[in-house]
Formats: structure tokens, sequence, C-alpha cells
């Protein structure tokens, strides 16, 4: 366990701040026009997601601000957690060394587990959990980091 943690996640492992919108072109191009930010190129792909339902493969879409502090717009997707949020922030976005092992932390500290991604192998590299106050947490395997980092490092383009 780390310090001033209950689990293997810190508060200096925060890295983004995720925006759900329904139109991510328009939501970037404000952020743009407003602060400055310029963005990667649109990640898009296929992924199994675990909800509490049952599994699923959902279409993820989303852009990352190559400028700091990150922001992640998300694309919404009807009929799943991913909407946008009243307050506009819908997630703060964490590295995890060990999603499996922080989720199950936090859903003994009373954050339900609202989705997990999980590999063809099985293996969790995301996961959402939403506590009773503020947004909520999605922690990211800290494998995908230095993949992220190129794309941030690059100008947002994908290497």
């Amino acid at each position: 366990m780390r310090e001033n943690s209950v689990f293997g996640v810190r508060a200096a492992d925060r890295f983004h701040v995720g925006l759900v919108v329904d139109d991510v072109a328009s939501a970037a191009a404000e952020l743009s026009a407003l602060w400055g930010y310029a963005w990667c190129e649109e990640l898009a792909g296929r992924s199994r997601v675990v909800l509490p339902e049952g599994e699923t493969e959902l279409g993820l879409r989303s852009v990352y601000s190559v400028t700091t502090p990150r922001v992640e717009l998300v694309r919404s997707i009807p009929g799943t957690l991913w909407q946008p949020a009243d307050s506009g922030v819908h997630h703060l976005g964490y590295w995890s060394d060990d999603v499996a092992a922080d989720s199950a932390a936090l859903v003994r500290h009373g954050h339900p587990r609202e989705a997990l991604g999980v590999r063809p192998d099985g293996t969790a590299h995301w996961a959402f959990h939403r506590g009773p106050q503020g947004p909520r947490i999605e922690l990211v395997t800290r494998a995908l980091q230095p993949v992220l980092e190129r794309i941030w490092a690059a100008g947002g383009q994908p290497s």
C-alpha cells in the first residue's frame, strides 16, 4: 500500500479529467478557442466491457488533449454510463499498477464498479467506479502510460 492511500493509487497518479460529450469536435473546438487546447487524433476501437448486467462489446471513441492539464473528451454512448454529466466532469483518470486489485479495493471502500475493460485474455486494463460523492474514478493500467505519452509527445499523432 502506498503512503496516503487506502489502496495502490495516489493523488499523484491522476493524469486526466474526462468529459463525456455528444459532439467531440465541437467540444474540442470550444476548449481550443477558450483555453488554447491542442488535441490528439481521435482514438477509437471496440472494447470488451463487463457491465453490471453482463459482458458486452462497445465502440469507444475519445480524444486526449496534448495540452496540460490533460483533458479526455469521450463520445457519449446512449444507454451506458458514458453520458454527459450535469457538472461537465464525468471522471478523474488514475494510473494503476494493478487494475483488478485497485478496483476491488475501491469496491470495498464503497465505490461500486460500473464497468471493467478487459483484454481478450480477461485481464483488466481499465475500470470505472462511482462513489457516493464526486465524479467517477477511472483506473487505467500503467502499461498504457508509455503508449499515451508517445502520442502526446508526438503532438497527437499515433506512432
